[in-house]
């Protein structure tokens, strides 16, 4: 199965991000595709400092204010390689940095 890596996914990240963002940054729905929900996930990860370690309820706190389905959010965002876990604990392991 072909599987966009996150610089090819990003190559159409304004459009994708208009389409899934509403006008107060939250999300009307999670892509399905995964190209797209690369672009998605890689915007979530921009609320988790790169060095900082985060409890659940801290990424499900940051993630809250996109989108109520956060289990999802963090399962992909952890699957896709944008979070890494152990012990409880997440930080960022992936995504672009501004």
């Amino acid at each position: 199965m072909f599987r966009p890596d996150l610089q090819d996914a990003l190559r159409d990240r304004d459009a994708v991000l208009r389409s899934f963002l509403a006008p107060d940054g939250s999300l009307t729905s999670i892509p399905t595709k995964i190209r797209k929900r690369l672009v998605v996930l890689d915007l979530l990860s921009q609320e988790f400092e790169p060095g900082e370690k985060y409890d659940e309820t801290q990424v499900n706190n940051r993630l809250r204010a996109f989108h109520p389905d956060v289990a999802a959010l963090r399962r992909y965002l952890v699957e896709e390689g944008f979070l890494d876990r152990a012990d409880g604990l997440y930080w960022r392991s992936g995504g672009t940095v501004d």
